[in-house]
């Protein structure tokens, strides 16, 4: 990305003028000024402009699925329905199937609780779970073929992995998927707005994202993608009077549910977070989720080079094909992951601990100067903490 076209973009995140480095995008991003003000203005027009803002509500709320269509490459906005959160949008998809007793679910011990509980819960109905257990934070196509069994339907996944950030081959397990009969259900939450994700080219039949991650959306809102072949096996168990062909024909019950995706909102979304998710995503397409990833890719990889030289040990991938936009990090020995983390805040940079790491995870607006300062002064704050 040109400095220039960089620091324009910097701009819209007025944290970067006072001194903090916030490398904890993995966690929630800051909003930019454009989603703040689109959210603002969305706010004033409904308690002193036109109040009653439905009609033009309903037009934002397409265009922000036409943006979510072009940046997953997903057949049409159509096939796109938002949902409170990637909870909602998984448990939509795993309480809709038709399970039988002996089905099983292929999941891994590296998935975030969100990307669990909705298929754990379907044990009641006899649903036996299979889990692929990893020793480095790696989840490889081999391992995904040689868990396979005869009867496993579905293949609940993570783009990327909350706390290694291992990136998955998508394409490779789609592929093997598709071949299967087997879905493919992609939790993609720490991935889109920050990895490139095609739905088509990755033969997945769902994904669900929250947006106030890489998405940099504010939260309570997210998508639910699926294709038109898994939308005919998933029948919603919750009917909503928005979820029928015609909603404006207020007295005719007899309805079928909306062709589109639309038949899993139900009623009203949380308009004034889309109109925020708009913003952000228009940011996203405006620079290019290419760019974006180049850059993020970049930044990832100056970071994991620093902290090898320095001799620490990494949880997160080293080979450029499986990283992602996290850095992961084994604190020196003697040193605690939360005293570390709570030092690092008083030094002005943010990042994450978890399960007794340091989780670094930077955006598009960051740069490599931040990178340098907050490795600098984690290796500063590392050795202060042992020498105590």
């Amino acid at each position: 990305m040109p400095y220039e076209t960089h620091q324009s973009y910097r701009q819209l995140f007025p944290h970067t003028e006072q001194g903090l480095i916030y490398l904890n995008h993995a966690a929630v991003s800051p909003l930019s000024t454009r989603v703040l003000k689109a959210q603002i203005a969305h706010l004033q027009d409904r308690s002193t402009g036109k109040i009653e803002t439905y009609p033009d509500d309903v037009k934002q709320l397409e265009k922000t699925k036409g943006c979510i269509e072009r940046l997953i490459n997903a057949e049409s906005w159509e096939r796109i329905a938002l949902a409170g959160n990637t909870s909602d949008a998984l448990n939509i998809v795993a309480a809709g199937l038709d399970w039988k007793p002996g089905d099983r679910i292929l999941l891994n011990d590296l998935e975030f609780p969100a990307n669990v509980y909705p298929y754990y819960h379907l044990k009641s109905h006899g649903v036996e779970i299979d889990v692929i257990h990893s020793s480095d934070g790696k989840l490889t196509a081999e391992m995904v073929y040689e868990a396979l069994r005869p009867r496993t339907r579905l293949l609940a996944l993570s783009a990327v992995q909350f706390l290694s950030g291992y990136r998955s081959d998508l394409a490779v397990l789609g592929e093997l998927c598709r071949s299967r009969g087997i879905l493919f259900v992609v939790d993609a939450m720490q991935a889109v707005g920050g990895m490139r994700i095609d739905v088509q080219e990755m033969k997945i039949d769902a994904v669900a994202a929250g947006a106030p991650k890489w998405q940099m959306g504010p939260q309570g809102i997210g998508f639910l993608y699926l294709t038109e072949e898994l939308q005919s096996r998933v029948h919603q168990k919750y009917l909503g009077w928005l979820s029928v062909e015609n909603p404006w024909d207020f007295f005719n019950f007899d309805q079928a549910p909306a062709t589109t995706a639309r038949r899993y909102e139900g009623g009203t979304v949380n308009i004034p977070a889309m109109w925020g998710y708009h913003a952000s995503l228009s940011t996203i397409l405006e620079i290019g989720p290419d760019v974006i990833e180049s850059h993020i890719l970049s930044l990832t990889g100056a970071l994991t080079r620093q902290f090898l030289d320095a001799g620490l040990t990494l949880y997160s991938p080293t080979d450029d094909q499986e990283r992602a936009g996290i850095v992961t990090i084994l604190p020196p020995k003697g040193v605690e992951a939360s005293a570390a983390y709570e030092e690092l805040a008083r030094e002005r940079v943010l990042i994450s601990a978890r399960g007794g790491k340091l989780r670094y995870s930077p955006h598009f607006y960051n740069s490599i100067d931040e990178i340098r300062s907050a490795a600098a002064i984690s290796l500063d704050v590392f050795a202060r903490l042992s020498s105590r």
